[in-house]
């Protein structure tokens, strides 16, 4: 009977810190320009836009929160550091996106009811000016986003913002042409579906992430089968995936084999497999001569 860890080809979290630093300092300045500017043209959907970013700002400090606990050392009590930190920060950030949704359906809803007149040319400019802000801070995040959902939840926050100003653009233009007051109010609401569309998929995600879900991604069947094709390989069982943090993937398994006096060959190989093919870099596999007659998934 014996054991294999791998632990050789674990990869930390890249550094996203001056990109974190970079994006609250610009959203913050642009929250404060866009309220301004939104009492002044009396436009709900810049007052929507500048809410939203609020709770933008708090999730990008979660979220840099997050990623720097993702670095610390393992200790004797976090025995893995910090790794799970912005599975959290990402939770967080969804229900920040999901309290932003409920206060600008309130007060928009409110406002479609009781409409009042909104200076369409300072709407598009203000919301121009979120459009640039917007844009280059999730071009800060767009190397980072297909790999680590926390960093995905930055990067969706900041394009969705981009997409919302340019919707307010057009507002404040239909405002001009046609001088309809509706128009601020119902693009107030089209902000919020967009914010709801992401905050749901993000909450979704990190919520099965928190529970220890396979990764999305990976197909624990594959996986399986990949394992039990290996030379020697007799049965699988006992097989768990799981994310060990936003970027890594965990495996423990058990593996029935006759050679399992001489095992060095067979783990090498399954460690291979397991990280050419699905990305797995963190497996405990135990290898043993039969396979048990009842065995409880531990």
């Amino acid at each position: 009977m014996g054991a294999g860890h791998d632990h050789s080809h674990s990869h930390a979290p890249a550094d996203f810190g001056r990109a974190f630093a970079i994006g609250i300092a610009l959203n913050l300045g642009f929250v404060a320009v866009e309220t301004v500017y939104g009492f002044l043209a009396n436009s709900m959907s810049l007052l929507a836009d500048a809410g939203h970013n609020l709770s933008d700002v708090l999730g990008l400090v979660v979220a840099w929160a997050g990623a720097t606990m993702a670095r610390r050392a393992p200790s004797p009590r976090f025995t893995y550091g910090l790794k799970k930190a912005p599975i959290l920060a990402a939770l967080a950030n969804s229900l920040f996106l999901l309290i932003a949704v409920g206060a600008i359906g309130a007060e928009a809803i409110r406002r479609l009811f009781h409409p009042a007149p909104t200076h369409g040319q300072t709407v598009m400019i203000v919301a121009g000016i979120g459009i640039a802000v917007n844009a280059a801070t999730a071009l800060l995040f767009s190397r980072g986003r297909e790999h680590d959902i926390n960093i995905r939840g930055a990067y969706l926050h900041m394009a969705a913002d981009a997409a919302v100003s340019a919707a307010v653009v057009f507002a404040g233009l239909v405002i001009l042409w046609t001088g309809q007051r509706w128009v601020d109010p119902v693009m107030s609401l089209a902000v919020a579906v967009v914010i709801l569309w992401s905050g749901i998929g993000l909450l979704k995600e990190s919520v099965w992430m928190s529970l220890a879900a396979v990764p999305s991604g990976i197909d624990v069947d594959q996986v399986e089968i990949a394992l039990a094709e290996l030379d020697g390989v007799e049965a699988i069982h006992d097989l768990h995936v799981w994310p060990l943090s936003t970027t890594e993937t965990a495996l423990t398994a058990h593996i029935v084999t006759s050679r399992a006096g001489e095992p060095d060959a067979l783990l090498e190989a399954a460690r291979k497999v397991l990280h050419d093919r699905f990305h797995i870099e963190h497996c405990t596999l135990q290898v043993e001569r039969a396979h048990p007659a009842h065995h409880q998934n531990c």
